[in-house]
């Protein structure tokens, strides 16, 4: 009973994740959203682990986490620099060195 309290309000959460990701008026509410949209299926996930008794889920939760955090690091460096060189130099800029 615990665990489906759980993931009815993980998935309230989710729901309003989904609904700031669609409705932000920033993109950089728009890319917490989607964060954050990321961070409660790994905990639903988990929950599901746990209700299952299967513990190989925590491992494909974690990798998820993992995709998430890189993912989100990537668009957030795409979005600050438009581009994903280090130096903001364009690809034909960068092999000429």
């Amino acid at each position: 009973m615990m665990y489906a309290v759980a993931a009815i309000a993980i998935l309230i959460t989710l729901a309003l994740a989904l609904a700031r990701a669609l409705l932000g008026p920033t993109v950089y509410d728009r890319i917490a959203a989607v964060n954050m949209f990321g961070t409660k299926t790994v905990l639903l996930i988990a929950v599901f682990a746990s209700m299952s008794d299967r513990s190989d889920l925590l491992d494909i939760a974690l990798v998820y986490a993992l995709i998430n955090f890189i993912g989100v690091v990537a668009v957030l460096k795409l979005v600050e620099h438009g581009n994903f060189f280090t130096e903001g130099k364009t690809a034909d800029e960068g092999s000429e060195e």
